[in-house]
């Protein structure tokens, strides 16, 4: 898989597990609580991960009903729990 490939994938878990949990990333950013480039960061940390195909296994499961916080295995879960509390990132 090209590198370019395997970020559009990350980024796209990025975006359903935002989904998922209930947050609006783009939202997120006009409220001022999300800075595009700590999106990025994200998305780059997502890249690290060693089981994305468990991670889209576990979206799919809850594509949905949804869910109240990430899974232990995400590596974003931090971001999402602070962003769903209202907080800055």
């Amino acid at each position: 898989m090209t590198e370019s490939l395997r970020i559009r994938q990350h980024a796209e878990l990025v975006d359903r597990m935002a989904e998922t949990l209930g947050v609006d990333l783009e939202e997120k950013v006009l409220e001022g609580l999300l800075d595009p480039s700590t999106l990025t960061d994200a998305v780059l940390r997502c890249t690290g991960c060693s089981d994305p195909e468990g991670c889209g296994l576990w979206l799919d499961a809850y594509q949905t009903e949804g869910a109240a916080s990430a899974p232990v295995m995400c590596r974003n879960s931090s971001m999402f729990d602070l962003l769903n509390q209202g907080k800055r990132v």
